[in-house]
């Protein structure tokens, strides 16, 4: 699942594999349009819903916090 998880990030943003620090999204890592992005590429993947209170740069502060949500989100 993480190694899905991880193709999807890279594909749509290589620099979100390589970050090593708290949040991607305030240092300017990611935008808002790759949260959404990100958001329905993982969507169609795993066939979960991710709600927008998800959207949220707490899950979306790097790599590890977004493969969290989505083992949350498919348990």
């Amino acid at each position: 699942m993480e190694e899905r998880v991880l193709k999807i990030l890279e594909e749509i943003n290589e620099d979100i594999i390589t970050y090593d620090g708290e949040n991607m999204y305030d240092e300017g890592v990611i935008s808002s349009i790759d949260v959404i992005e990100i958001i329905s590429e993982l969507e169609n993947e795993f066939d979960i819903e991710i709600d927008a209170m998800y959207a949220d740069e707490e899950y979306f502060a790097n790599k590890e916090s977004i493969i969290e949500l989505v083992k949350k989100l498919t348990a």
